[in-house]
């Protein structure tokens, strides 16, 4: 895992390196008691979560200040790999199941990522004061475009603020009619075969066009 997230990452620290190791140990004792995830999938762990949540690092760079949530974060994907990798923005990590938030937070607090709350809510029911949503598809891109249309503060300053949503599969017909959003490939980054259909959607804010 370090020579990956070196490669990928020349610039990461020791301390981030450690933290990210931590993270596998940490999650596979909650997945244990809760299933985070399927079982099957932990074996994965590092390649299907962490490295997944990362590719938006790849694309994407978020200053100190900037607030970000992360919608249905589940077992804090892809938020908590980013919180590591940024850790002067400051990362909500939402979900309405409240075993996976207490999960979440233990994990927070125990990789020391004061940058990071834990939040049991909807996101519907959250103030607009984000710079960027963020999530793993957890719905169909135009449903997920009208929930986080409240949640962008008014007086955003941060250039390329928006929604950063990572999706697999065909989705062509979802994204019709939403000007300025852009697809990058995930596969163009990490070459494993489990990215070949992973991409990331792109929507920059527009009070206009986000409803389109």
């Amino acid at each position: 895992m370090y020579s990956s997230l070196k490669t990928y990452f020349p610039n990461i620290t020791q301390t981030q390196l450690e933290q990210f190791n931590q993270l596998v140990d940490l999650f596979q004792e909650w997945n244990a008691k809760i299933n985070l995830v399927s079982r099957k999938d932990t074996a994965h762990l590092f390649e299907r979560h962490i490295l997944h949540s990362l590719a938006i690092a790849k694309h994407f760079s978020f200053e100190n200040g900037t607030n970000i949530i992360d919608i249905g974060t589940g077992g804090g994907f892809p938020g908590i790999p980013l919180a590591i990798m940024f850790p002067k923005a400051n990362f909500d990590l939402v979900d309405s199941i409240g075993k996976k938030i207490i999960a979440v937070k233990d994990m927070s607090e125990k990789l020391g990522l004061a940058n990071v709350t834990a939040i049991k809510t909807r996101a519907e029911n959250l103030p607009a004061k984000y710079d960027f949503v963020i999530s793993r598809a957890v719905t169909a891109f135009p449903a997920f475009a009208k929930i986080c249309s409240t949640l962008f503060r008014k007086n955003n300053i941060i250039i390329n603020s928006g929604i950063i949503y990572l999706k697999g599969g065909e989705f062509k017909e979802e994204i019709v009619g939403f000007k300025g959003i852009k697809v990058y490939n995930i596969n163009e980054i990490f070459t494993n075969e489990f990215f070949e259909t992973k991409k990331i959607i792109y929507l920059p804010i527009n009070y206009t066009t986000i409803l389109t």
